[in-house]
């Protein structure tokens, strides 16, 4: 099959979706199908991923990743240009895709002021599916604190263009069935759920915990009798991070806070404010920076528990994550995330927004080292499905059903 994917990030950029996006085209490529991708052009960062170009032109077997030139987005992103869509036009046009599939087309259409593939596909007689990643609504006031009123009324224009921009693909693509209610009920028609995210399941169960890892690998010692927490994800304030500061003055008052260590993967603009506040808590934080993905497998097996704040996770890829390494995790009762933690079971929910429920949570976890081990055990239960072969057999059997209705 030939696909073109135009997408609205792609590594170096390390999230979820980045991330997802590489590993399904190194699957696809093991498929032997075809793949042109587009994303930005990532290299006016190359002071913050100095190996931007690991990740384009030919980085698998018939994938092909052309950056589009990009303008600045956050501190830590780019988007794609404006007047870039010509390029993708003659692309496409010398690639002739037998499907088209957009990654975040709200995302694309303020970029390029257009729907990204489907001029293109009308007229070739191909489908044009998206999917639907990142619920930017409920983002909203992170990045744009106007006051309330105004606020609700950008959000109420801004949700109807996304409804409109939606329903003009054939399908919209949604992994979560919290986020495919929430996208249905704001009066998108075309959707379809199913389990289209994965990783790279061997990867995380193959690993081993392993004497003095830290020490041999990010020079950290005296970790060995230590409660090792782990964050994983972006540092900007979107992640519940205030939240989690907050609580973590309040959580010392709880339990012997020098019997924690707190590691934290990940980079953005709340690096030194989160260093500095959990400073003042403990002396064990230590922040890693950005990690590549095949380094998070033994990161996550070498710690004791993983923790988000997150309240508006489509999905959560670092809970299945940190479930694949056998470790449990405690998260906000919201969102995505709540839909493979069984509260007491695989993982802990806390109220969100309740620094006393969040406490609670985490002061159990600490303390408890066979409770955390027995939700470990528990939590590799649920990640068989989200293979990357049973993923991506998902998508392309979509696919191909799209394919099937057009011809």
């Amino acid at each position: 099959m030939k696909i073109a994917i135009i997408a609205s990030g792609f590594l170096p950029v390390l999230d979820g979706v980045t991330v997802s996006g590489y590993y399904r085209v190194q699957k696809l490529s093991q498929l032997r199908h075809q793949v042109l991708l587009f994303c930005p052009d990532y290299s006016p960062l190359a002071n913050l991923y100095p190996n931007w170009k690991d990740y384009t032109g030919n980085i698998f077997p018939g994938v092909e990743i052309i950056n589009l030139p990009s303008t600045p987005f956050l501190d830590f992103e780019r988007n794609v240009g404006f007047n870039t869509y010509q390029i993708v036009r003659q692309e496409l046009e010398k690639f002739q895709p037998e499907i088209i599939h957009v990654d975040e087309p709200e995302r694309l259409f303020f970029a390029f002021f257009r729907l990204a593939g489907i001029k293109f596909a009308q007229r070739n007689k191909i489908p044009c599916v998206c999917t639907f990643r990142t619920n930017f609504l409920e983002y909203f006031e992170d990045f744009l604190p106007l006051p309330k009123g105004i606020n609700l009324m950008l959000k109420l224009i801004f949700e109807k263009s996304f409804v409109s921009i939606y329903n003009q693909y054939d399908l919209t693509l949604v992994s979560s069935s919290v986020t495919y209610q929430k996208i249905v009920n704001m009066g998108i028609k075309n959707v379809k759920y199913t389990n289209f995210h994965g990783f790279d399941v061997e990867k995380f169960q193959s690993t081993a915990i392993k004497a003095n890892f830290w020490e041999s690998n990010y020079q950290i010692s005296n970790l060995n009798n230590k409660v090792k927490i782990v964050f994983l994800g972006r540092l900007t304030e979107d992640k519940g991070w205030k939240f989690t500061l907050d609580a973590f003055v309040r959580l010392q008052q709880l339990i012997d806070i020098e019997n924690v260590a707190i590691i934290i993967v990940g980079d953005g603009p709340m690096r030194e404010e989160i260093s500095n506040r959990l400073s003042q808590v403990t002396n064990h934080v230590y922040l890693l920076g950005r990690i590549p993905p095949e380094n998070v497998p033994n990161i996550l097996k070498n710690s004791d528990f993983h923790v988000t704040a997150s309240e508006k996770e489509t999905r959560g890829l670092t809970v299945l994550e940190a479930f694949a390494a056998g470790i449990p995790v405690v998260a906000p009762q919201a969102g995505g995330v709540t839909e493979n933690i069984q509260d007491g079971w695989n993982g802990l929910l806390f109220t969100p927004g309740n620094q006393e429920s969040f406490c609670k949570k985490l002061k159990l976890l600490i303390e408890d080292n066979n409770l955390r081990r027995e939700m470990g055990i528990k939590a590799k239960e649920v990640i068989a499905k989200y293979s990357w072969n049973n993923a991506v057999a998902n998508l392309v059997k979509i696919w191909q059903e799209q394919i099937m209705l057009k011809s």
